[in-house]
């Protein structure tokens, strides 16, 4: 879809992408070994000032899901690992040999939105005095044994597995810092656009969105001028689902959300 003089820019944290976007020999395509939040950086190494679109896909990946051996899924026994980036920093098997319960608690509880975080963090860490938790099924059967109800069709352990995966990888933080970026390097005009898979996620775009689009403003009655009063940076364009027909051909769709946003000119 490119123009001839057009130019597209992809950061991917994960070595098994790059691997696979080097596939693609276009000129106008530059990929890049980056977490999200270094976008200013990577631009500013590329000398690129100002871009004309901004899409952000959040969360994991299927081809990461897929793959057993990186410890995402609770499908098929992998080693407990779930970094989205395998080339650096700790896997969620040597975070749980460490961590003291009330971490565990938290994460599973906060990042996870699960109300048996307590007896979850609690069943692991009796679990890893007998042995390392180290293996996708072990820590789904332990999160099982602690879960006393779950809601139809869904497996005890995939809230846990989904905090555990945001936690090591940092993604919500990602998110957080990596929107106020795309923004700065829009230009007037230019959209930003988010998909996002859950609600912690979602939340946080909307949030951004909707303070950029009706910024704060000052109590009445303060002697400001016009031209001193907080202004819309943007204008929120839309939100989108998937239609049961790409649900239907890409069922992971289902639960996908495309925010739009656009920088005032």
């Amino acid at each position: 879809r490119l123009g001839a003089n057009g130019r597209l820019i992809a950061l991917d944290r994960d070595p098994s992408a790059i691997a696979a976007g080097q596939a693609i020999t276009d000129e106008r395509f530059t990929l890049v070994h980056a977490r999200f939040a270094e976008l200013a950086d990577v631009l500013d190494e590329l000398g690129v000032t100002a871009v004309d679109g901004v899409l952000l896909d959040i969360g994991v990946s299927s081809p990461q899901l897929d793959d057993a051996e990186r410890g995402m899924s609770f499908r098929q026994d992998a080693p407990l690992d779930m970094r989205m980036d395998t080339s650096r920093g700790e896997t969620v098997a040597q975070w749980l040999a460490r961590a003291d319960e009330a971490d565990i608690r938290e994460v599973i509880r906060d990042y996870g939105e699960e109300r048996f975080a307590s007896a979850i963090a609690k069943a692991i860490v009796a679990a890893r005095s007998e042995r390392p938790v180290d293996t996708t099924y072990q820590l789904a059967q332990i999160v099982a044994s602690a879960v006393r109800t779950r809601e139809a069709g869904q497996h005890p352990a995939t809230r846990s597995f989904q905090a555990l995966r945001i936690f090591i990888n940092k993604e919500l933080e990602e998110l957080s810092l990596v929107l106020p970026q795309a923004l700065a390097v829009l230009k007037p005009a230019g959209r930003l656009a988010v998909i996002c898979f859950h609600s912690l996620e979602d939340r946080i775009v909307k949030r951004f969105m909707a303070d950029q689009a009706n910024p704060p403003q000052p109590p009445r009655g303060l002697p400001l001028r016009a031209d001193q009063l907080p202004r819309p940076t943007m204008t929120l364009i839309a939100r989108i689902r998937a239609r049961s027909e790409e649900v239907a051909a890409n069922p992971r769709a289902r639960s996908a959300t495309l925010r739009v946003a656009e920088k005032v000119a």
